[in-house]
């Protein structure tokens, strides 16, 4: 994914009402354009060479402020990991289990059926989660 120029990236910000500060361009920078689901931790070792005064808090407040106007999704894919995805239309997950690597699975490559007709329950989102090895992969 080619990475946005920082004009298009304080748009982005402005239309979902965040303030463009330097801090929250230069994480959007990075969290934004990639095709990775990383960890807070991972966002901001990716973010301090080019921005080296951002804290560890700002890019927890940012990734958080992110989540909850609509630009990123926070996913529990493992126990105690948070992870976030800049692909917020509907789609599942793959994880290797000898790797740890995340990958997207297109929506429509798996069909969920009934999830309507759950008693009891009001869904208001779902993905698939599917765990594993790539075939053909030595041990």
């Amino acid at each position: 994914m080619a990475a946005p120029n920082d004009n298009d990236l304080i748009a982005r910000l402005e239309q979902h009402d965040i303030r463009a500060s330097a801090q929250r361009v230069a994480i959007a920078r990075y969290v934004l354009a990639t095709e990775d689901h990383p960890s807070a931790d991972e966002v901001w070792k990716a973010v301090t060479p080019d921005f080296p005064m951002v804290s560890r808090a700002t890019v927890y407040n940012t990734l958080q402020l992110f989540t909850e106007k609509g630009l990123l999704r926070q996913l529990v894919l493992a126990e105690g990991c948070i992870v976030y995805d800049p692909k917020v239309e509907p789609h599942h997950h793959f994880v290797d289990d000898e790797t740890g690597a995340i990958e997207d699975i297109p929506w429509t490559a798996l069909r969920v059926g009934k999830v309507d007709e759950l008693e009891g329950v009001d869904v208001r989102d779902y993905m698939v989660v599917v765990r594993g090895r790539r075939k053909g992969r030595r041990r």
